[in-house]
């Protein structure tokens, strides 16, 4: 267990919520100027921005491992993988919700959010792209969510979830079925190329 925590780098993807929430909270509703592709342009705040750290940090440490060891591993070492990455999801909704009674306002509640999904969203790409593109898709996704993701009269779509205010259904929504389909795909696939070097 040791070793999975050095090799997932566990303390620095505690390092990256706690500084997430840190980061969003202190920069507050500070704005980013991205050009509109389609519709207006809207408000992209800083803190859609930081909100990808934790995913970063865990796709990175997932990437550190030797995966023709961790196929032969006695542990399942995907189940803890997923459970780190729902442990840091359920940690950071806890901080926001933290953060909110404490009177920080619904940006705090977005930090969470947006954190859980980008999470999500690493379960899911991790086993189709490898760590590194799945980290760029994802450094991607608010960029283009910013650039396509508004509404002509100014509200965000529904799909571009990290835009959606604190009380969207639809964010919500989005961001419990990525967290779902990331868990049941990390846990499900195979890695058949790794498998057969491993056979060879």
């Amino acid at each position: 267990m040791i070793w999975w925590c050095k090799a997932r780098a566990v303390p620095a993807v505690t390092a990256a919520l706690v500084g997430t929430f840190l980061l969003g909270l202190l920069v507050g509703d500070g704005e980013l100027p991205v050009p509109a592709l389609r519709g207006q342009a809207g408000h992209f705040l800083v803190a859609h921005v930081v909100t990808l750290l934790p995913a970063v940090v865990l796709l990175h440490g997932l990437g550190r491992g030797d995966l023709r060891t961790e196929l032969v591993a006695g542990r399942f070492l995907r189940g803890l993988d997923v459970a780190l990455a729902l442990t840091v999801a359920a940690a950071g909704a806890v901080l926001g919700a933290l953060a909110f009674a404490a009177g920080q306002g619904g940006l705090s509640l977005v930090l969470g959010r947006n954190t859980a999904g980008y999470l999500g969203l690493a379960l899911l790409l991790h086993p189709l792209l490898g760590h590194r593109p799945a980290a760029a898709a994802i450094a991607v996704t608010p960029l283009l969510c910013s650039a396509a993701g508004w509404h002509p009269d100014g509200r965000p779509e529904p799909w571009a979830w990290p835009l959606h205010p604190a009380d969207s259904p639809y964010a919500l929504a989005a961001v419990a079925l990525t967290i779902l389909a990331g868990t049941g795909f990390a846990l499900l696939r195979r890695h058949p190329a790794v498998e057969l070097r491993v056979l060879a």
